[in-house]
């Protein structure tokens, strides 16, 4: 539950709220489509409001008891949530199309809640017209109502000053929010020499990704503990990334529940494909991605690529298995028994560019060892603000250089390496100074990371820059220059 004031922004169906939430919160954060029923979830964001720090949660539409499809259930609920838990009620309607008996049912609705309601006419484009688009709607007993128009942001400044005068007290907002504890201390081998860089101020932001329909609604519930968002045996019932609020072991963490991502031959919805370009934003604004597998078709073409694109973007990554409990113990047909080390084994080969990611076995549905996947999101969220000391890595650089052959580069140099500093964190990025950079071997590459890995047991992305010294062009101008001479000596001689 938030400790900062709610507004609950509800309506019917394709009257504007998502465009209205999009103009409060100044980003394009709802996904907003000509099209009745694309907001489905309630999802939330923290603005500042006149210099005060406010929730504004955009909800799905009110469909008339006689219109329910078996989703739209769901979407009521999550309005009527919403509107349970707010101070206050953004009642918009649609000014073009007039008073409804959708908006009869929603009014009659709101007036039993006993909570301050204002009434938003959205479509109020024209200002000559308003007057007569608004004047209908006051018989709902609603209050006066304000024409807007959220689209071209007419009206919303009035809107704004009244929303003010019925919130309670609202903290101020801050230029930086947060609340983070400071992460806890590793203990690789060398201790001494190891330090975390400060942990951002703010929650941990936690994505779940995966394809449709492999229970990352059911995971998300499972973790708060409540029907936060809409679980369906449709696929696609997820469209806009819902966050959510919570704290484990005294660690804030917003866990984000986002649109399943199929491959781009299978999109063939508008709605779907800012679905999907919503869920890789999340990953990429994300501190830690929790890729979901389905254990009855584990490891497809599809979770290669999120699984991908988590790597690309430096993203902590956790491999959740879920639906572990119908396929555990069972024979396949080639006679193996499904075991988890069996399972692990076989999804690591599959993808071997991760193979550093912690892997999880879980089931959402029942609620089996869920917990865990949160433990692992501290670790390695811990992880990805390690910082190694300068002395350390120029160790091990020398015990690279001198238990491992060095490679040949052009010409028959070999390959030198001279010493290494961390460049950054989230994720560990190193730079090492050598005589050629642009011709190292991908294959010596990928020791260094992988040795770097296991010496500070890191189970996060590790970025490696190969960087010439500093001066090293002029040291080779000054070479070549001192060849020059001494060749012109000897043709003088």
């Amino acid at each position: 539950m938030s400790s900062r004031p709610i507004i609950a922004i509800v309506g019917r169906p394709n009257v504007g709220k998502s465009t209205l939430f999009n103009r409060l919160t100044k980003r394009r954060r709802a996904i907003v489509e000509d099209t009745p029923g694309v907001t489905r979830d309630r999802h939330s964001a923290d603005v500042p409001m006149r210099g005060k720090l406010v929730t504004v949660v955009d909800t799905g539409g009110f469909v008339p008891d006689s219109k329910e499809d078996p989703l739209a259930r769901f979407v009521r609920l999550q309005a009527q949530a919403a509107v349970e838990e707010c101070e206050v009620v953004l009642f918009v309607c649609d000014g073009k199309v007039g008073v409804s008996s959708g908006d009869q049912e929603v009014a009659a609705f709101l007036r039993k809640q006993h909570k301050p309601v204002m009434l938003l006419v959205n479509k109020c484009d024209d200002h000559k017209r308003t007057d007569a688009l608004t004047g209908e709607f006051a018989r709902l007993g609603l209050g006066e109502p304000f024409g807007v128009s959220a689209e071209h942001n007419e009206g919303i400044e009035a809107v704004l000053d009244a929303v003010m005068q019925k919130l309670p007290d609202a903290p101020d907002a801050p230029e930086d929010q947060g609340g983070h504890r400071p992460p806890s201390e590793l203990r690789p081998e060398e201790g001494e020499e190891v330090e975390l860089a400060p942990a951002p101020e703010r929650p941990m932001r936690v994505a779940i990704v995966g394809r449709p329909n492999v229970g990352k609604s059911t995971l998300v519930n499972a973790l708060l503990g409540k029907e936060r968002v809409i679980v369906s045996p449709i696929a696609g019932t997820t469209r806009d990334p819902i966050d959510s609020a919570m704290t484990w072991k005294g660690t804030p963490i917003t866990l984000t529940d986002t649109a399943g991502i199929r491959r781009k031959a299978a999109i063939s919805q508008k709605v779907e494909q800012f679905s999907v370009l919503g869920a890789m934003r999340a990953v990429e604004d994300s501190d830690v991605a929790v890729l979901v597998l389905d254990a009855t078709e584990p490891a497809v073409e599809q979770d290669l690529k999120i699984a991908a694109l988590a790597q690309e973007k430096g993203r902590a990554l956790i491999i959740c298995v879920n639906k572990w409990d119908l396929v555990k113990g069972q024979v396949s047909s080639n006679g193996s028994v499904a075991r988890e080390e069996t399972f692990r084994d076989t999804v690591k080969w599959y993808m071997k560019w991760v193979s550093w990611a912690p892997m999880v076995f879980i089931s959402a549905k029942e609620g089996a060892k869920v917990g865990k996947v949160l433990d692992l999101a501290l670790q390695l969220f811990e992880q990805q603000y390690f910082r190694a000391g300068t002395p350390l890595l120029n160790r091990i650089i020398e015990h690279v250089t001198s238990e491992h052959p060095l490679p040949q580069i052009e010409r028959g140099r070999q390959l030198r390496l001279y010493y290494a500093a961390q460049v950054g964190t989230a994720p560990p990025a190193f730079t090492i100074m050598c005589n050629a950079p642009t011709s190292v071997p991908d294959r010596f590459e990928r020791y260094v990371v992988n040795y770097l890995r296991e010496t500070f047991r890191l189970k996060v992305p590790i970025r490696v820059f190969w960087r010439e010294r500093p001066g090293q062009k002029k040291r080779a101008e000054r070479a070549q220059q001192f060849k020059a001479r001494e060749k012109s000596k000897r043709l003088k001689r």
